[in-house]
């Protein structure tokens, strides 16, 4: 699996490695929700930066688990992110919604 997901009190960080792509993102996608159905989240921070590769499935998982933690009242934001995935994620426009944390950015980017 490509993910590990480790639990702080209320916050979730999802630590994602290798590719993600249309398999890898059914697994990652259904690893993090399991844990957000346990409850009691109310943050999730995805870590890319054991990622190497990411296609649009990747960008579907991002703005699905987004979906999910809006819904719930919650927040999701992304660190650690290599320049590469950087830049499809802002071609994406996943910054215009979506908050990046580390590195001195903790905001979101427009």
């Amino acid at each position: 699996m490509n993910v590990e997901i480790k639990r702080s009190g209320n916050r979730l960080t999802a630590f994602l490695s290798g590719e993600i792509d249309h398999h890898s993102a059914v697994s990652i996608r259904t690893a993090i929700d399991k844990e957000l159905d346990m409850g009691n989240a109310t943050a999730l921070i995805l870590d890319f930066g054991a990622v190497n590769f990411m296609d649009s499935s990747g960008l579907g998982m991002i703005f699905g688990r987004y979906k999910k933690m809006n819904s719930s009242g919650g927040t999701l934001k992304l660190q650690n992110v290599p320049k590469p995935i950087e830049r499809i994620l802002r071609m994406a426009g996943v910054y215009t919604i979506i908050g990046i944390s580390g590195g001195g950015k903790n905001e979101k980017l427009s």
